[in-house]
């Protein structure tokens, strides 16, 4: 591959999709394998702004025309944050790599007047918060989980970028933000994480912290340079919490939490839960399995789900929200 040969890389527009973008053909070049013409594309997600996620069809509104583009021939490689993707890629279209997964977590975000670190236990938290809190989230699957703690809390949807959060917060709009910690940090603002919630409390969305390389099955010296700079062990860990999604036929407006932990170098552990859209009824497992077979570990969690009642879960979460077809028969 010429080292003078461009690549045209696509991505939302937004601060954190910027950033992300930047740290991709930052790595890439720094490999030495190819440059990278930034593209910056707005998606239905980016101009849908009046509404909820759920209302208009989803976090898949986030990707939809980075993936056309890439079909299409106008850009080469799209960046996302992985939680965005669609559990089943377009006809063409692969995760060739991905960068090493940063704090996969879920942040309580208090306004700028509580001081770092003032709030070290989620039982100082409930008590800060008060019985009958706004919590600002727009999140399916943190509202599920997070109604089962804050119980007198009400949930309103968000939208915008991380700034624009903050500063309704900070404002008075909300009493706190429920935001995930790897965007605050890679936008420098992890000092505004309040208190990051232990995945026992809010298990996070599939994919959540990865930042993942879309390109096109065909390109294979695009994906070899990808491959190059891919992290092996996010890897692994998002192949079997997508194919968890997969074989649970969910989509990004069910209530789904995953995460896939290194226990040593050869194996994974992956724990998932579905829970009620109201917060009422939850089945969760825990699996263990080799690296290598990182997709059968995820297919087999989502099995273990269903065996357990999961699928009635989602089948409810399907018709309040029109999100996925519930579990392959």
């Amino acid at each position: 591959m010429s080292a003078a040969q461009a690549f045209r890389l696509g991505t939302r527009g937004s601060q954190l999709a910027l950033c992300q973008a930047r740290m991709v053909s930052g790595r890439l070049a720094e490999a030495g394998a190819t440059r990278c013409e930034v593209v910056v594309i707005r998606t239905s997600g980016d101009k849908l702004q009046d509404r909820p996620l759920s209302e208009a069809g989803g976090k898949n509104l986030f990707v939809k025309e980075l993936e056309d583009a890439l079909l299409s021939g106008e850009i080469d490689l799209a960046v996302h944050s992985s939680k965005d993707l669609p559990a089943v890629l377009p006809g063409g279209l692969t995760i060739a790599g991905v960068l090493p997964r940063e704090d996969p977590r879920d942040a309580v975000v208090l306004p700028a007047r509580f001081t770092h670190g003032s709030i070290a236990t989620l039982d100082a938290l409930v008590a800060a918060l008060g019985p009958t809190p706004s919590i600002g989230t727009g999140s399916i699957r943190r509202v599920a989980q997070l109604t089962r703690v804050f119980r007198g809390a009400t949930f309103a949807p968000i939208r915008g970028n991380l700034d624009t959060r903050l500063k309704k917060l900070d404002s008075g709009d909300h009493d706190a933000l429920v935001l995930a910690v790897a965007g605050l940090r890679r936008l420098g603002l992890g000092e505004r994480v309040t208190l990051a919630l232990p995945p026992t409390t809010c298990l996070p969305a599939p994919g959540q912290g990865i930042v993942a390389i879309e390109t096109r099955m065909d390109d294979a010296d695009l994906r070899a340079a990808i491959a190059a700079i891919s992290d092996p062990g996010a890897g692994s860990a998002l192949e079997a919490e997508r194919a968890m999604v997969a074989e649970l036929g969910g989509g990004c407006q069910t209530p789904i939490g995953a995460l896939a932990t290194p226990v040593d170098e050869e194996a994974l552990e992956l724990a998932a839960i579905v829970v009620a859209v109201d917060g009422s009824r939850m089945v969760g497992t825990v699996v263990r399995g080799p690296r290598a077979q990182a997709a059968a570990l995820g297919e087999r969690a989502a099995r273990q789900l269903v065996a357990d009642g999961a699928g009635d879960i989602l089948m409810e979460a399907s018709r309040r929200h029109g999100a996925g077809a519930g579990p392959r028969s």
